[in-house]
Order: structure tokens, then sequence, then C-alpha cells
């Protein structure tokens, strides 16, 4: 049985950028909070807490030592706080969430009407509503075309989660032009992103089964499930080895694994490590 990788996959820039800040902070071992969990990886999480790095889900559980602000980043309030307690503030937000951030924020100064094509409630689309609300102006998160409010006026300004897939950003401009509007759109998907789609979907096609490794609770692996699945019947979302039932490959000559921005790279060794071996 041949195990092939995708040629893209696994953590981006963001996500190990904000691995080595939070592990440099903790080495001296000070007391240190993240604010939210690092990355939406259970297994990262779990292992920054046993090296004495806790998970605060608010300013409020810290009362002393270093706050880490995680790769989805916060919105400027939180900063502020955090700042004006006296916490020492190690920002680990992912450069090209923050250009997210800033990207909605200058939309609003600049008097847009703000729609966030993302989903509602993730960390990375709270940061850019508190960025553009900030700015005093209107905001609006959708998930695709189906939840653009009925009523908008010009002018009108887009801005991208980084994990959104262009295709949805397309969909979104075209509904939007086709009711007259003229929307200023403001491409903030990351490269990365995209690089690991079109990778799993290229692999997808050549498997007879593929295995998809990272958090359930990140959007970006999620959305490589989805790719994979359309492609590919026999698509396994996992985050450990353990996971993996050898029936799924039975007959199976040629197996995928791709994993999502989210996974370090020795997650993905140990998943390939395992099928090798079946």
């Amino acid at each position: 049985m041949q195990v092939v990788k995708a040629r893209h996959a696994g953590a981006c820039y963001g996500v190990q950028r904000a691995l080595d800040m939070a592990t440099a902070a903790i080495l001296d071992g000070s007391p240190a909070y993240t604010l939210g969990p690092l990355i939406h990886n259970p297994q990262v999480v779990s292992q920054l807490e046993k090296q004495g790095c806790a998970v605060a889900h608010s300013l409020s559980e810290v009362l002393e030592g270093m706050v880490i602000i995680r790769s989805h980043g916060v919105g400027p309030e939180v900063k502020a706080e955090a700042e004006a307690r006296g916490l020492t503030l190690i920002d680990a937000t992912c450069p090209h969430v923050a250009r997210a951030h800033k990207a909605a924020a200058s939309l609003a100064a600049d008097g847009y009407q703000v729609i966030v094509l993302g989903e509602s409630g993730h960390p990375e689309v709270e940061g850019m509503m508190a960025y553009a609300r900030a700015e005093g102006c209107q905001v609006f998160v959708v998930g695709d075309v189906a939840e653009l409010p009925e009523h908008l006026e010009e002018p009108i300004g887009i801005v991208v989660q980084t994990t959104q897939a262009k295709e949805n950003l397309d969909a979104v401009t075209k509904a939007l032009e086709s009711r007259g509007l003229n929307p200023l759109v403001k491409n903030t998907i990351c490269f990365a992103t995209r690089q690991r789609q079109d990778a799993a979907a290229e692999l997808a096609e050549v498997v007879e089964a593929i295995v998809v490794i990272g958090g359930r609770n990140s959007s970006n692996t999620s959305r490589l499930f989805e790719i994979c699945k359309s492609r590919c019947p026999k698509t396994f979302h996992i985050e450990t080895p353990d996971e993996i039932d050898p029936q799924w490959f039975s007959g199976c000559e040629k197996i995928g694994v791709t994993a999502g921005a989210s996974t370090p790279e020795d997650q993905i060794e140990a998943v390939v490590s395992y099928l090798e071996e079946l």
C-alpha cells in the first residue's frame, strides 16, 4: 500500500510562528496563559498546558503574568485592557490575520459598511468585527451568498476570513454586483490556505482513500475534509493515529495524506508511519 503526502500540508507560517513564540515565552517557567487556544489543535494545546501554559478564556481569568495572544488574534479593546492592567503581552497573531483585521478597520474608517465573509463566532472573524466596529461602522458577518442581508447600501466593503475559499468570495461578490452594487473587495485569503486546498484536491483525485489530519475545531482542516470528500468518497478526518480503522483501506493500493494549517509536522509523520506499517 502506497502512502502519498500532499505537496502542501500541515502547519503554516503563522501557526509555526505562534508555536515558536509561545514555546520561547514559557522557557523560564514564568506564569503564562494563552487567551483562548493558541491554535485549533487540541493535542498542541494539551502539550502547552503540560509545559505550564494554561488556557484563559478571558482576561478576567488572568491575575498576573504573561498573556499570549493566539494566532487568530483579538480585538483592539482586549490588547488595551491587558496593557492597562500591566500584563506582559506576547502578540502571536498570525501576520496574515493581522492584515485582515487592519483591512476591516481601514474600510470602516473610510466610511464603508463592512461585510466580513467568514464563520460567525470564529475568533478571527470576531477580531475583524471588533476592529471595524471600533471605527464606528456597521458590520455584517456572512458565511455565503444565502446569508447576505436583503438591504444593503453603498459604499460596501468586503473583508475575508483568511481560511475562506476564493470561490466563496467570488460568489458573494457576483451576487452583490447582480444587485447593482459595487463592493470594494479586500481579498485577505491566505495564500498558504489556497496552497493546501489545491494540493488536497489534486491528491484526492488520484488516490483511493485520503486521511485529513487536524483538529476538529479547525475551520481550515474541516474545509480540506470537504474538498477531499467531494472528490474521494473514502475521506477520513482524524486528529491522531489511534483513530484510524485499518478496515477503511481494505482493497486500497494508494492512500493520500493531507493536514490542516494547524497541524505540526510531527503529527503528520506519526500518521504516515502508522499507515505505512499497515
